[in-house]
């Protein structure tokens, strides 16, 4: 084990070796030098599990985490009707800019307390998580259904459902990939697709059970459903590492910030959710400002979400046989494009509904391989705490990015070029990092698989 992993200091990746190596053993580490102690450890806490490629429990656990992020981040998805609700009824005092801190933070809860659940992962496996997670996430759903005030908002829909989807989500990411190695990205993509069920879903109910029952039973019918999907994830969610309890170290999350590829990764999704969230949250409140209906405007909700599910397999499959990175690049250009040439100049209804589409696509094949990125150039039995520090760097994106993008709007007296600009060239840096952090890996040829 010494030899193979002082093999990886030249300067050349053997990738065909690389691709074998991957399939037998449990920590693939593709760096090219700068090796960190942490990928040294014993080879007993390396093993791969008995079905390193899957198995009865193992797809059991896809579908236990799939269900999960149909929960959590399926419903996160739905902020740009959440945004547009509150500024025209229950908040409607409030700047776009204030309204969507509610928005934001709830997504930078749920992607940055990662780290935190990624430890508990860790050290006892992903049902201890999601059960509270599970608590947490469906009580604050029904709080929120009782809200009148800011405050209230807040506190339950941001913070106490925020943390609650944390608990849920990164588990749910991180324990599927244990049971894979070669088809580990079509698991992490099935593992999404529930995040674009519950984005396509969700959106159609609320449109729906609005105008009928009213905000707070559709918030309550909403958090019945939640916690129905969250007994199925409870049941089935399982890993196929020996979790342990380990002490907590703050270097153990620092620590791979040392490695280059991993720290470039991070930033470059940090710019990733930076921009993603734009779209997501205020492609409604753009829609009806350039004279779209309200009706048609919500409709575009889950029309990117039923794109993005598509967006969150497909990509997945082939980046199996093509290469990770490879794909990953591709769908962050095609976002940066999508922005750029769609969104920023296409001001009418065809427009509008042909971003919703092929941006949705884009952004969740985006979404879907993020993980598999992190369980490709990662120890498996770091994976957690790995994903949760992946996970804080796209929080903070997810958190500043809706707040300065209402900013901008207010800035430029409602108008949303400056903000399809801004996002624009986030995407673009992001797609430049992936870029390099590829070339790293499998150097500047086109054809090799990475």
């Amino acid at each position: 084990m010494a030899d193979l992993m002082e093999s990886r200091s030249h300067t050349e990746v053997d990738l065909e070796s690389l691709e074998n190596k991957e399939a037998q053993r449990d920590n693939d580490e593709p760096e090219k030098s700068n090796v960190t102690s942490t990928a040294t450890a014993a080879p007993a806490a390396r093993a791969a599990p008995e079905q390193p490629e899957g198995g009865t429990k193992a797809w059991l656990s896809v579908l236990g985490a799939s269900a999960a992020l149909f929960t959590s981040f399926g419903w996160t998805n739905c902020i740009g009707l959440f945004q547009d609700e509150y500024q025209t009824h229950q908040l409607k005092q409030y700047s776009s800019s204030t309204v969507s801190w509610i928005t934001s933070v709830q997504f930078f809860f749920m992607l940055g307390m990662a780290p935190v659940a990624g430890k508990i992962f860790d050290s006892y496996g992903p049902r201890v998580p999601v059960l509270i997670g599970s608590i947490l996430h469906v009580f604050g759903i029904m709080m929120t259904s009782l809200c009148k005030e800011y405050y209230q908002f807040f506190l339950s829909q941001s913070v106490v459902s925020g943390i609650g989807a944390s608990f849920i989500f990164t588990p749910a990411l991180s324990a599927p990939q244990t049971y894979f190695r070669k088809r580990r990205g079509v698991a992490a993509g099935l593992t999404v697709a529930g995040s674009s069920l519950g984005g396509v879903i969700f959106p159609l109910m609320v449109q729906h059970l609005l105008p009928e029952v009213g905000f707070g039973w559709t918030m309550r019918i909403c958090g019945f459903l939640i916690l129905g999907m969250l007994v199925i994830a409870n049941l089935f969610i399982s890993s196929a590492l020996a979790h342990k309890h380990r002490p907590f170290h703050i270097m153990q999350y620092i620590a791979p910030l040392r490695e280059l590829n991993f720290a470039i990764l991070c930033v470059s999704e940090f710019f990733m959710f930076l921009a993603m969230l734009i779209p997501f949250d205020y492609i409604v409140t753009a829609a009806i400002t350039y004279r779209m209906s309200s009706y048609m405007a919500w409709g575009l909700v889950p029309i990117l979400n039923g794109a993005s599910l598509l967006g969150r397999t497909l990509p997945n499959y082939i980046a199996d046989k093509y290469g990770r990175f490879n794909v990953m690049t591709m769908m962050s250009l095609m976002s940066t494009v999508l922005t750029l040439a769609l969104w920023l100049p296409g001001h009418n209804n065809a427009a509008m509904i042909c971003f919703a589409a092929f941006f949705g696509f884009s952004s969740g094949g985006v979404i879907g391989l993020g993980p598999s990125l992190i369980g490709t150039i990662s120890p498996m039995n770091e994976l957690g705490f790995r994903m949760g520090v992946f996970m804080a760097f796209t929080s903070i994106g997810a958190l500043v990015g809706p707040p300065v993008a209402g900013a901008i709007i207010s800035a430029d007296n409602g108008s949303y070029v400056f903000v399809a600009l801004f996002a624009g060239l986030c995407f673009a840096i992001a797609t430049i990092g992936m870029a390099f952090v590829r070339v790293r890996l499998a150097g500047p040829g086109l054809t090799a698989k990475i």
